[in-house]
C-alpha cells in the first residue's frame, strides 16, 4: 500500500530541515514527509563544518549567495535567539601577510562595501593590538561574522516541523524515483510513497537523485574533503576573532583558517583535498562507484587540468602535516606541529559542469513536479532559511492555488 503526501523532502541536512520547518509554518495542513538515509539529521555537510555564520564578504553582489547570505545571517541569529540556541559574533579578521595579499585585501574591502557590510581596515599595529598572536601587514575586520552549532540548529528546526505535523523517516534509502502527470512515486528500502511534489535536498547525492528521475543535470557533484585539526585547550584563547587568510583568486577555496567554535575550542582548517568518495572522510575510505563516476565525467578531467598543481599541493599537505602547518603559521607563528590534534573532516559537495568549471552560486533544477537543490556549498548553512523560502516560492509558482 502506497502512502500519499502533498510534499516529500529528501535530505535531512540544514536545507531540508529548514524547508520542512518553513513549510509547516506556512502550510500546516499539507501532508509533508522528510526522508533521511541516516539514523539522524545533520550527519554530513551540516554537522561537519566550521560552524561559521557568514556575513557575505566574498560573493558577487548580484549573486544568490550574496543576497541569501546577508538575509540568512539575520534569520539564523533571530532563530537562535528565539529558540535559545547558543551563538556568538566574535567577528572575523582577514589577514594579509605580504604586499601582494594587501593588494588583494583592498579589493575585498570594496567587495565588502558592495555587499552592504561595514568593514574596518586594520593596519599592522592595530592588528597586533587586537590579536597579539596574529602576524600580518594589514587586515579587514568584519564584525558581523558569527559561530553556531548548525547540527543543533537543524535538529531544532526538525523538532518544530514535527510539532506542526511533518513526518520523518530515518534510515530511508531512496531507491527509485518516477515522475508522472499526477506526482512522483518514491521507492525507498522500506516503502513506496506517492507524492504530489518532491524537493531533493540530498547534498552530496543530489545529482544522482536527479538522474534517478530521468533528468540530465548540467553538472556533477565532485567531493572535496575538508580536513580540520583542533588546538589543545591551553590555546583556546589564542585568538578572539575568526582568523582567515586572504584567498588566492586563482584557487576556488578560502584557505586554512582559525575558527573559535561555539564550545570554546579553536579549530584549524579546512583544506580542500579531492576525496575518493562522496563520504570518504578519511584517506582509507574509498568508493569504487564514486571514483568511476568521476573518471568517466569529462568535466572532472578539465577541472583537474586547471587545478592540478594546487590539487597536488593540497594532497601533499594532507599527507605531511608540516605543509598544512606552514599555511596557518603564516599568520599565527605560535602554533606548533604538536598542537594539531585530530578533528572530524567534512566533505564539500561541489557541483562541476562539463567544461570543468565549478558552479560558484546556488543552483536549482525544476520540473513540473520536482525541485532539486543542485549546488549549495558554503554559505548554504548561513543561507538555509532564505534558501528554504526561495524553494517554497518556486513550489508555489504563480499562485497559492497551484500548491
Amino acid at each position: 500500500m502506497k502512502r500519499s503526501y502533498d510534499l516529500t523532502i529528501i535530505g535531512g541536512g540544514i536545507i531540508g530541515t529548514a524547508l520542512a520547518w518553513r513549510l509547516s509554518q506556512r502550510y500546516p495542513r499539507k501532508r509533508v514527509v522528510l526522508l533521511e538515509k541516516e539514523s539522524e539529521v545533520a550527519l554530513h555537510q551540516t554537522g561537519r563544518n566550521s560552524g561559521v555564520i557568514h556575513a557575505g564578504v566574498y560573493y558577487p553582489p548580484d549573486s544568490l549567495k550574496a543576497r541569501y547570505c546577508r538575509q540568512g545571517l539575520k534569520e539564523v541569529i533571530a532563530f537562535c535567539r528565539q529558540q535559545q540556541i547558543p551563538y556568538a559574533q566574535p567577528g572575523k579578521l582577514i589577514v594579509a601577510t605580504s604586499e601582494q595579499e594587501v593588494q588583494r585585501l583592498e579589493k575585498l574591502w570594496f567587495r565588502c562595501q558592495d555587499n552592504g557590510l561595514q568593514p574596518q581596515w586594520v593596519d599592522a599595529y592595530e592588528l597586533h593590538r587586537m590579536e597579539a598572536n596574529i602576524s600580518g601587514k594589514a587586515a579587514i575586520r568584519v564584525k558581523d561574522t558569527g559561530i553556531v552549532d548548525y547540527a543543533r540548529v537543524a535538529r531544532r528546526m526538525l523538532e518544530l516541523a514535527q510539532k506542526n505535523g511533518v513526518e520523518v523517516r530515518f534510515s530511508a534509502q531512496v531507491q527509485g524515483l518516477d515522475e508522472g502527470s499526477q506526482g512522483v512515486t518514491v521507492k525507498t528500502n522500506e516503502e513506496v510513497i506517492q507524492t504530489e511534489r518532491l524537493v531533493n535536498c540530498a547534498g552530496l547525492m543530489t545529482d544522482r537523485l536527479a538522474r534517478m528521475m530521468g533528468l540530465e543535470p548540467d553538472f556533477q557533484i565532485i567531493p572535496f574533503r575538508g580536513e580540520y585539526f583542533r588546538l589543545p585547550k591551553r590555546l583556546n584563547q589564542i585568538c578572539r576573532h575568526l582568523i582567515y587568510p586572504v584567498p588566492d583568486p586563482s584557487l576556488p577555496f578560502l584557505g586554512v583558517h582559525l575558527t573559535r567554535m561555539i564550545d570554546g575550542s579553536v579549530t584549524v582548517g579546512p583544506n580542500a583535498v579531492l576525496a575518493a568518495g562522496r563520504e570518504a572522510y578519511q584517506w582509507r575510505r574509498f568508493s569504487g562507484t564514486d571514483c568511476m563516476q568521476m573518471a568517466t565525467f569529462g568535466g572532472f578531467w578539465r577541472l583537474m587540468g586547471r587545478y592540478w598543481q594546487s590539487g597536488l599541493e593540497e594532497m601533499k599537505n594532507s599527507l605531511w602535516t608540516s605543509g598544512y602547518l606552514q599555511q596557518v603559521r603564516k599568520y599565527c607563528p605560535q602554533i606548533q606541529r604538536r598542537d594539531l590534534q585530530p578533528y572530524p573532516s567534512g566533505i564539500r559537495a561541489q557541483a562541476v559542469n562539463a567544461k570543468g568549471e565549478m558552479l560558484h552560486d546556488f543552483h536549482f533544477l525544476q520540473t513540473e513536479r520536482s525541485l532539486h537543490v543542485g549546488n549549495a556549498p558554503s554559505p548554504a548553512a548561513t543561507s538555509s532559511i532564505p534558501i528554504a523560502d526561495a524553494l517554497i516560492q518556486k513550489l508555489v509558482g504563480d499562485g497559492e492555488q497551484h500548491f
